[in-house]
């Protein structure tokens, strides 16, 4: 049973820490499960543009066997972020005016982090981390929500966009920050990795997922485990799915909204389904082909070693440990859930609104 003189000494509190008039409630529903509003299916199919004659012509592709004589990087920095919503929020359109007359638009409160784990000689250590919270939202007059347990800093975003629900925009909002801290935290992890004795330029970053928005940072790879759509022919998918472990597809450049170079790679693991170990890794379309060729050969070198055990992650083997103990450490460092959905509740009636949220 909730302690009632407990409660409102937490409205109280919260009500001293906040300094502004925004009023705003609390979704019922909790974030794991949606929203009380439906969304809609906003996954597209590709429309990639691609070049297989990059590396090999189409007709002469094989499967790529390692390079013997590949020289490995000094440290490889594996980046990932994590993001949570913790709460669905509803903000009034004319906080201070007339209740009867009040309208609501929908929000997110959302908490996200974005790490950089190390590994250089035998070892493997966080190196930088960033934790952010922010209250995504179309209401321009919306404006910080401070809890006792942490301050959400508000993030306008654009107010019309046709065809795209409110709620996938404010969720692709989200995702443009985290990768922006991404980008921030890999910045301050390679400066700290150069202070530590691994020489400039000699490093590998390794961003879990796609490069988007990530493209620019020199010597980088984006690492997608999963596949959504197919990008090449038939026959040259056929071979990719005939690939030993340790071997690669040929590097191929695609192009959607933007460009890149890609080559597939199977980790190493248990027999499966033809693409079962298979990842995807790209890099920027703006390196001169023998560099790209390079730095597929250093993943196929570098890459494998990380594989996990199915035992250990049910994502194997394409869930990287590295990646897999980053994800762990950054989502405790977000802090308990009920704790923070609780904050935001008691900071949502300390500004003065007490009734349910839309339905």
């Amino acid at each position: 049973m909730t302690d009632g003189i407990g409660v409102s000494r937490d409205i109280a509190a919260a009500a001293a820490l906040s300094g502004n008039a925004m009023r705003f409630t609390v979704d019922g529903w909790d974030p794991g499960y949606g929203t009380s509003l439906e969304l809609e299916d906003y996954l597209e199919e590709s429309t990639a543009v691609v070049d297989v004659n990059v590396e090999l012509p189409a007709g002469r592709w094989q499967p790529v066997d390692p390079d013997a004589d590949c020289i490995l990087p000094g440290a490889l920095l594996f980046v990932d972020g994590v993001r949570r919503i913790e709460a669905r929020v509803w903000i009034d359109e004319n906080s201070g005016g007339d209740d009867r007359a009040a309208q609501a638009s929908a929000a997110l409160c959302a908490s996200y982090a974005a790490g950089v784990v190390c590994c250089c000689g035998t070892r493997a250590h966080l190196v930088s981390a960033n934790i952010r919270r922010g209250l995504f939202t179309v209401a321009s007059h919306a404006s910080d929500i401070v809890t006792w347990a942490g301050k959400y800093g508000a993030c306008h975003v654009a107010g019309q966009a046709a065809g795209t629900p409110l709620l996938v925009r404010l969720s692709q909002a989200l995702q443009r920050h985290l990768a922006e801290v991404e980008v921030v935290t890999a910045a301050e992890a390679r400066a700290a990795v150069h202070e530590h004795g691994v020489p400039a330029d000699s490093d590998l970053l390794v961003v879990d997922g796609p490069l988007r928005g990530r493209q620019h940072l020199p010597r980088a790879l984006g690492y997608i485990k999963s596949h959504r759509s197919t990008y090449l022919p038939p026959e040259l998918n056929a071979l990719v799915a005939a690939l030993s472990p340790g071997q690669r597809s040929p590097v191929f450049l695609m192009g959607t909204s933007w460009d890149r170079h890609s080559w597939y790679l199977r980790l190493p693991g248990p027999p499966g389904s033809p693409w079962a170990g298979v990842v995807r890794i790209e890099c920027s379309a703006d390196l001169p082909v023998p560099e790209v060729i390079r730095l597929a050969a250093v993943s196929q070198k570098s890459l494998g070693r990380f594989a996990s055990a199915d035992y250990k992650d049910a994502r194997a083997p394409q869930n990287l440990y590295p990646i897999a103990g980053l994800e762990r450490e950054l989502r405790r460092r977000l802090g308990d859930p009920r704790l923070l959905y609780r904050a935001l509740r008691v900071a949502a009636h300390a500004n003065g609104r007490t009734k349910s949220a839309p339905r």
